[in-house]
């Protein structure tokens, strides 16, 4: 049975639709493509799912679940939950090893937590590079630790040591990332993390780079963007080339973009 059909059949035991499981974690969309073996998700997001449901990631990964470190850990993954950092912690030191059903797990867990915190108190670095020394420690002992999240490590280590680290080549987590931050309200970290992507030639990457300078009243740098994600998404992008021309009191072009969402919308009809 693959990690999909057991997500749903957790989920369904649970009585949760799939609204109530992916709240907060993934779109509804991606929480249907996991669950039909279309998509695969991350270990970070099969962990938040495993402690929804009150599972570990072990059921979904097919591993035994009987365990004398079973309390401490499902103890640890809601408090990871939570946000509580320093009472999971204290919860996995309580795991006794090794245990081969759920020592990868911790692992995982652990790299997790500290992760997780080290963002949390971004604004102390000496502290949070200590918590990411930790990280990689733990990382190094877990095969569920995945690039992704060795990518958000390198970031945060990059940020608060102010010394430009290389990425992998793989930007899709920084723009998920960029694209959640841009939901949250904070486009100048929407900016950051994109600064951060090696591939700067995409149209999400414009879309969102624009979105961000928008948001931020920078409408001449929104507009250069957004000419440059308008072919692959101008019913997004023409709206808001409209209202930064008229911003920048740049009439003749609003009015260009005013015609060519008219044309659009003559089109569809």
């Amino acid at each position: 049975m693959d990690i999909g059909t057991k997500l749903r059949q957790a989920r369904l035991e649970a009585g949760l639709s799939q609204r109530q499981l992916c709240e907060g974690i993934v779109t509804r969309n991606m929480l249907s493509q996991i669950e039909n073996g279309s998509a695969r998700p991350s270990m970070d997001t099969l962990a938040l799912f495993a402690s929804r449901l009150g599972k570990t990631v072990g059921f979904f990964l097919g591993e035994p679940v009987a365990s004398g470190n079973a309390l401490c850990m499902a103890n640890a993954r809601q408090a990871y939950a939570r946000g509580a950092w320093t009472e999971a912690k204290a919860f996995l030191e309580d795991y006794q090893g090794p245990d081969g059903q759920l020592d990868e797990e911790w692992g995982l867990l652990n790299a997790l937590v500290l992760l997780s915190e080290a963002e949390a108190v971004r604004q102390r670095p000496i502290y949070a590079r200590e918590l990411l020394e930790q990280v990689a420690q733990f990382g190094a002992k877990t095969c569920y630790y995945t690039a992704e999240l060795e990518q958000r490590r390198l970031l945060l280590l990059s940020e608060v040591s102010q010394d430009p680290i290389a990425l992998s080549v793989d930007d899709r987590p920084l723009l998920y990332r960029a694209k959640r931050a841009l939901q949250e309200g904070n486009p100048a970290r929407c900016a950051m993390l994109l600064e951060a992507c090696e591939d700067r030639d995409g149209g999400d990457w414009h879309f969102l780079r624009a979105e961000a300078a928008w948001l931020q009243g920078e409408y001449a740098l929104a507009a250069e963007h957004y000419r440059k994600a308008e072919q692959e998404h101008p019913k997004d992008c023409w709206p808001r080339l409209e209202a930064c021309y008229r911003a920048l009191d740049d009439y003749k072009m609003a009015y260009e973009y005013a015609c060519k969402q008219r044309n659009l919308t003559s089109e569809v009809r």
